[in-house]
């Protein structure tokens, strides 16, 4: 009896190996949501967007490969500034890239870390520094106040800024 059950299990029909009734998965794979992707995405960071664009800076924030913490202003942020200061930038690309840079650390420090560090100042991509403090249970980046934290990005994290941040030779 084992014999016949093991020849009725070894003579199966080869063609039916290579039919399948599940329907092949067409659905596309998640792309990398960067730094950049979610600025655009989220709308209220046009005119930072705008500035990356205009420095090439964006590649670099778009570039999987790499870790960033990006203190990021907001639309309301820049207007601050006031547009002829922003136009004004715009045509001065060395300073703009200076500023933007000054809003970047290389690696990512989530809020937890940050607060821990209030006290301190911190390199920026620029190599300037900011310092980092506490308004009561404010984080202060100089003296721009973090309104929104840890937005993770799949090449850093994101930190929302009321001010744009001026190196001090900038300022």
């Amino acid at each position: 009896v084992s014999l016949f059950f093991l020849q009725a299990c070894g003579s199966s029909n080869t063609s039916s190996i290579h039919e399948t009734d599940t329907p092949i998965d067409t659905t596309p794979q998640p792309t990398a949501t960067t730094i950049v992707d979610v600025a655009v995405a989220d709308g209220n960071f046009t005119t930072l967007v705008a500035a990356l664009e205009a420095t090439g800076l964006d590649a670099t924030l778009s570039d999987t490969s790499g870790s960033f913490t990006v203190f990021a202003p907001t639309d309301d942020a820049f207007a601050l500034l006031g547009q002829e200061t922003i136009d004004g930038l715009l045509n001065d690309l060395d300073t703009l890239t200076d500023i933007l840079t000054y809003h970047v650390i290389s690696g990512e420090v989530d809020a937890s870390t940050a607060v821990a560090s209030a006290g301190t100042l911190v390199e920026m991509v620029n190599g300037d520094q900011v310092g980092l403090s506490l308004d009561g249970e404010n984080l202060l980046v100089n003296l721009a106040t973090v309104t929104v934290t840890d937005i993770q990005a799949d090449n850093g994290i994101i930190h929302v800024i009321d001010a744009v941040l001026m190196p001090l030779a900038d300022r």
